[in-house]
């Protein structure tokens, strides 16, 4: 099975990527798998992310400082932006073409022997536990899809398990409560797990507390980020850990959720390790980080912007930043396509507050239709609204449209940002 193939196959095994339903959550399948290939999934101790927003950038941070600190470090992700190799990495490096077909034909092999079809998830789930344990990781760092209780990645058994927040997200498998949705992300808990939690709610804590783990430190009482200052580039933080203050770590990532992230994914290592971290390999490992696609800053002329947000409560962090850290003097110039109820996100990312929105179709099988996602911006009051099939023609129209003291946010989804990107950094490079 070459590349192709490989993409071939994980695309006809494609369920929720394509429908949005899981008809039966459950880590039967997967645990099928693992168990055919030899359980890869315990070959190195795992810090495993679990959290409505956040994820992808604790990931990356925790990431970065474990190899500072001198490990090889392997880390699965999910979503991809623009290549599906980047679901999979080596000390930040993206698994290769050859390497990947060479991982997913060792599952679709498997396939007749299991007697029980993985969905598109679950062998990237199998393919990245299996290329670990080949190329002999120190330490995984594993990314939840959804969720957690049922999700095709807690077959592991983490040493940390990270909660970074709790919010309305995934209601069509748990709700309708934030308890509902806290107690399976609380599912990634195992008994010799040392939790971390960013959530701060006491109701919601109390449910991470009652998951059984062996530990647990939570932000504001444990730790927590005592200064959080916008910086050229990103952002100046003193963050705060069980063990130590560390003071002027820059952080090159924009918005002032990140400084939260950086405390929940520093305490996570500190906690792996059981002990505080050099003030070099904070340095070094803050100053490597980097997350494509998470209000990533293109260009200055116009000021381009792409973030991935997908849900209301991400959406309206976007545009707290965009308005407030960046508060452009020009026009705005919103591109915007989703996945789910244009209406709230639109009015999450204050819509009407531009001066012109660009809708388009996310390209997804789940995307919204171009046209609801502009009668969506009209019910809001936009009176300057155009409509594009693809993000690719938005978003050379809205380039087109902007001049150097303009704006341009693309955001809805990270179907979207991914979608974007390439388009955009022609007009950028």
């Amino acid at each position: 099975m070459d590349f192709v193939e490989a993409l071939a196959y994980l695309d006809d095994h494609a369920s929720y990527d394509k429908t949005g339903r899981i008809d039966s959550p459950s880590t039967e399948v997967i645990e099928a798998y693992c168990a055919a290939l030899g359980d890869p999934q315990h070959a190195a101790p795992v810090i495993h992310v679990t959290g409505t927003n956040g994820k992808g950038s604790t990931v990356q941070i925790i990431s970065r400082l474990l190899a500072a600190s001198g490990l090889t470090v392997g880390t699965y992700t999910s979503p991809h932006l623009e290549r599906i190799n980047e679901r999979i990495k080596r000390n930040g490096e993206p698994i290769s073409d050859d390497d990947l077909a060479e991982q997913i034909s060792a599952i679709a092999e498997l396939e007749p022997v299991v007697g029980l079809r993985p969905s598109y998830f679950e062998a990237m789930t199998a393919a990245a536990f299996r290329w670990f344990a080949d190329v002999a990781v120190d330490v995984m760092v594993i990314e939840v899809g959804i969720l957690g209780r049922w999700d095709a990645t807690n077959v592991v058994n983490a040493q940390v398990a990270v909660v970074t927040n709790i919010g309305m997200d995934h209601n069509e498998f748990a709700g309708p409560t934030l308890v509902h949705i806290a107690t399976e992300k609380a599912g990634i808990i195992k008994a010799g797990s040392a939790a971390v939690v960013g959530e701060t709610r006491p109701d919601l804590v109390a449910i991470f507390a009652g998951a059984g783990g062996a530990s647990m430190l939570v932000q504001e009482d444990d730790f927590g980020v005592e200064s959080n200052a916008l910086a050229v580039g990103g952002r100046m933080l003193d963050l705060r850990t069980p063990t130590t203050i560390y003071t002027d770590v820059f952080l090159p990532l924009n918005g002032w959720y990140q400084g939260t992230n950086a405390a929940v994914a520093l305490t996570a290592v500190e906690t792996f390790f059981a002990a505080p971290l050099s003030e070099d390999v904070v340095t070094e490992g803050m100053a490597a980080v980097t997350v494509p696609g998470r209000f990533e800053v293109l260009g200055r002329q116009p000021l381009t912007i792409i973030d991935g947000a997908h849900n209301p409560v991400g959406a309206d962090t976007c545009a707290e930043v965009f308005f407030g850290d960046f508060d452009p003097e020009g026009r705005r110039v919103l591109v915007v396509g989703t996945l789910r109820a244009p209406v709230e996100m639109l009015a999450a990312l204050r819509a009407d507050e531009f001066d012109i929105v660009f809708a388009c179709t996310a390209p997804s099988p789940r995307g919204v239709p171009a046209a609801e996602v502009a009668a969506a911006a009209r019910t809001l009051g936009c009176d300057n609204v155009a409509m594009f099939d693809t993000v690719e023609e938005a978003c050379t129209r809205a380039m087109a449209y902007a001049d150097g003291d303009d704006a341009v946010l693309v955001t809805g989804s990270l179907y979207t940002a991914g979608a974007a990107r390439p388009v955009l950094q022609r007009f950028t490079n």
